[in-house]
């Protein structure tokens, strides 16, 4: 089998890094080397690692998982990495099992595996992502029963980066994280340039891990939300073509207020609106205005699935209302 690196972006919560690195030199398939890039932990994270063998690059502040991640992919040496976040259990062959998919779709540039709640393994948390035409994502099978569904191999557009292994030369295809997206949304932009380009990857369902799910600061913390909704503008801006408003802006307008008003319902309805108008300010900074083509294509597709998944195992609040005005 090919080497692997694993990278693991890192701000806080020791606890979960030391058990993380634990599991992962119980591998079956264990990695040749672990990065952790530390955001400026101020708990003693980045000498933990250490201790138990991670090679350690430290940042004074925390600079986002998106050039975390960056930083320690440059640093990687093999064909494979993967990256994990500090909050994940993966079985003891999740790293073995990704190595086989990939191995067997040697199209494939990435392998993502079944990710299930931490809180009640029973449930998802997620398997791949999917995005609306209006610029929110969902990860297909969050909240729902372990099923069939989301038990066959099948190919991906989008892959989460809570746990996924990549071949390397990918970021030499389609680039880098986009660093000005910091945290949140910066996979789902990644997965849009890379379904632009045409490269796609495999869901692993036999690749199975654990996720505590926003354990550093929590789901609807004011940082998080703010981030989200400035994000989900830049996706538009960066993404969507010209005149992009035609065909797009419908969408775009109500899946975004609807988020908004779920932001509200759990108390963060300031925080949205700081994102909304950060995101608004810096609208023409990452404008980059391109044909429809490709990404046309994955964007209805995805819907479609998001669609299809929603009314066969019950439409979340948010999406029936979406997909009733649009």
């Amino acid at each position: 089998m090919a080497q692997v690196t694993v990278v693991v972006p890192n701000w806080n919560r020791r606890e979960l890094l030391e058990a993380l690195l634990g599991r992962l030199a119980r591998q079956t398939c264990p990695a040749s080397e672990a990065i952790v890039v530390d955001n400026g932990s101020a708990d003693g994270s980045a000498g933990a690692a250490r201790k138990l063998g991670a090679t350690v690059i430290e940042f004074a502040e925390n600079r986002g998982f998106a050039a975390a991640v960056n930083t320690g992919i440059r640093a990687c040496r093999t064909e494979l990495v993967a990256v994990v976040n500090n909050d994940v259990e993966p079985e003891s062959d999740w790293l073995e099992r990704s190595q086989d998919a990939l191995e067997e779709n040697r199209e494939a540039w990435f392998a993502a595996g079944k990710i299930l709640d931490a809180s009640h393994p029973d449930r998802l948390d997620g398997t791949w992502d999917l995005v609306s035409r209006g610029g929110c994502a969902w990860r297909s099978g969050h909240g729902r029963s372990n099923g069939e569904a989301w038990s066959r191999p099948r190919r991906i557009r989008f892959a989460p980066w809570t746990a996924t292994l990549f071949r390397r030369s990918l970021f030499e295809e389609a680039g880098w994280l986009d660093e000005r997206f910091e945290s949140y949304l910066e996979d789902v932009e990644f997965g849009l340039t890379c379904a632009r380009a045409g490269l796609g990857g495999v869901f692993v369902p036999q690749a199975r891990a654990l996720h505590r799910g926003s354990a550093t600061l929590g789901q609807w913390h004011p940082e998080v939300v703010r981030r989200i909704a400035r994000n989900q503008l830049l996706l538009v801006a960066k993404h969507f073509p010209e005149r992009w408003w035609l065909r797009y802006g419908w969408p775009v307008l109500a899946g975004q207020l609807l988020w908004g008003l779920v932001a509200l319902r759990h108390g963060a309805g300031r925080a949205w609106l700081r994102g909304k108008a950060e995101g608004v300010r810096r609208f023409g900074e990452f404008r980059r205005p391109l044909s429809a083509g490709t990404l046309e294509d994955a964007l209805l597709e995805s819907e479609r699935e998001i669609f299809e998944q929603q009314k066969a195992t019950g439409f979340d609040a948010y999406w029936r209302l979406y997909f009733a005005l649009t």
